[in-house]
């Protein structure tokens, strides 16, 4: 697979007062492939939105190179192609939304792109089929749900057809159904559409959906590894003030209490099935 994001030594901080720099990624290096689905996790400070910013270079590295589909983020004169390739979704879907129409919010970035109108109402079409908004097209935005909200934002992204998607906690502000309705179609999107997408997310059960998790601390990449290899380290997230899969959380319990029960238990389902073959060897009390 293609490299499509490639951070090599990044550093960066945000300018103090008396010429100071609040340093927030120190030296960070990280390669993301087309057609991942790559979660980061981070406590509040860690560098995890700061570095998600430097992949669509709204931000540019103090030093170091963050390339992006073979572009440096620092040319100027590319930033119109980055973004193109590289859109970027945040957790409030009221700031993306810009026309009073569904259907017309999502035309906005072709239209801005110059592409003709016949080929803008397939992308409109296509991209609100993809996030499952078609019945929605003609709606006000305003009445939406915050779940709806979210996918004609991420529709109007993909409208764009870039090579990734990145979303800087896009399910941060919705109730647990808008959760589950974005983090369906993210999933689709990857799994179907072959889209790249990269989830700045504090929500664990989340990230475990995804298929490589990059835990940040303190501007560093603490791990880079599959869910089940990170969320196996439970003690050392704990550590770092991060949570595990609740289901995680329990088996961690159990073996801390003595019963023989897996590392790497992610899902509800697995740990249900773990017990149930505990129980069956009469391990259990």
């Amino acid at each position: 697979m293609e490299d499509i994001i490639t951070a090599r030594e990044i550093t960066f901080g945000y300018p103090k007062e008396n010429n100071q720099i609040q340093l927030v990624l120190r030296g960070v290096s990280l390669t993301i492939q087309e057609g991942e689905f790559v979660a980061i996790l981070g406590h509040n400070g860690s560098g995890k939105s700061t570095i998600a910013k430097h992949m669509n270079a709204i931000l540019v590295p103090n030093e170091g190179t963050m390339t992006v589909c073979g572009i440096d983020t620092k040319d100027e004169e590319k930033l119109y192609d980055i973004r193109r390739q590289v859109g970027m979704v945040f957790q409030n879907p009221d700031n993306q939304i810009v026309a009073t129409i569904v259907e017309e919010d999502v035309a906005f970035g072709p239209e801005n792109m110059g592409v003709e109108p016949s080929r803008i109402r397939e992308l409109v079409d296509q991209s609100l089929e993809d996030v499952g908004m078609s019945e929605y097209k003609h709606h006000a935005p305003h009445q939406l749900s915050g779940g709806q909200k979210q996918r004609v934002a991420i529709a109007g992204i993909i409208a764009m057809r870039p090579r990734c998607i990145v979303l800087d906690e896009p399910t941060a502000m919705l109730d647990p159904k808008g959760r589950r309705e974005v983090m369906r179609t993210i999933q689709r999107l990857n799994r179907e559409n072959s889209i790249t997408i990269v989830l700045i997310t504090h929500y664990m059960e989340e990230a475990a959906k995804a298929g490589r998790v990059v835990v940040m601390d303190d501007g560093q990449i603490l791990y880079d590894d599959t869910p089940k290899h990170v969320f196996s380290h439970v003690r050392e997230l704990k550590e770092v003030g991060l949570d595990v899969p609740q289901a995680t959380e329990l088996c961690y319990e159990l073996r801390q209490a003595g019963y023989d029960l897996p590392e790497d238990i992610l899902t509800e389902e697995e740990c249900a099935q773990a017990l149930c073959h505990l129980l069956e060897r009469g391990k259990a009390v």
